[in-house]
């Protein structure tokens, strides 16, 4: 078993003790349209808050038709107090057309339609086609961009770096829980300032990459 192998293993057991993303919870209605609003109310809001938001609204809406058919008002009141709550509105509304005329009201399955959806990242458009679909992508947040190179799996700038960079050194096996499991990681454990490195499972495989204090 490789140091890959380890780390996985070792983060699967662990992770049992944590919360899962609410993506992650979200996507096992096995609706692609509520793991696609639901990752765009997530962006730069914290999970709590997002897993709220996404109740009311999908019990207000659940497709992209009954979406166009409230308003951008009800919508910004129905998911505030999410980041940028006024521009996602918008958003989901510009989307649920664009999915209505040009994809027959079905969510894209191919990381490159999907790009092509307004306000659509690279992020999102993998965790649509994994938690979405269940086809191979790697979605690359901040936790997992910030993990990996911690790491020293790989040596990237960039998220999108991240992400090809992975498609190469990942097993594919790998590919689609890997966003969770370091998600969940990161929000525990590997944190953005002063990580709990006395309590990391993981610790003696991880090179600490820029770590410069912690715990």
């Amino acid at each position: 078993m490789d140091q890959i192998d380890k780390i996985i293993t070792i983060l699967k057991r662990e992770n049992k003790n944590y919360i899962e993303p609410i993506v992650t919870t979200i996507s096992k209605a096995r609706s692609p349209f509520k793991v696609l609003i639901s990752c765009l109310l997530s962006l730069r809001t914290k999970d709590k808050v997002t897993a709220e938001a996404s109740k009311r609204l999908f019990k207000l809406a659940s497709t992209p038709q009954q979406m166009l058919n409230i308003s951008t008002k009800d919508i910004e009141k129905t998911i505030y107090p999410v980041g940028f709550y006024k521009t996602k509105s918008k958003r989901i509304k510009e989307i649920c057309k664009t999915l209505l005329n040009n994809y027959g009201g079905t969510v894209p399955d191919e990381i490159d339609e999907l790009l092509k959806l307004k306000g659509v990242g690279r992020k999102t458009a993998n965790l649509v086609v994994t938690l979405g679909y269940g086809k191979l992508g790697i979605c690359v947040d901040t936790h997992v961009h910030r993990i990996s190179n911690r790491l020293g799996l790989i040596k990237t700038k960039t998220p999108e770096q991240t992400e090809f960079s992975l498609r190469k050194k990942l097993p594919k096996k790998y590919w689609i829980i890997y966003n969770d499991l370091l998600v969940a990681h990161g929000q525990n454990i590997c944190t953005p300032i002063s990580p709990w490195c006395s309590k990391c499972k993981i610790f003696k495989y991880c090179k600490r990459i820029g770590v410069k204090k912690f715990r």
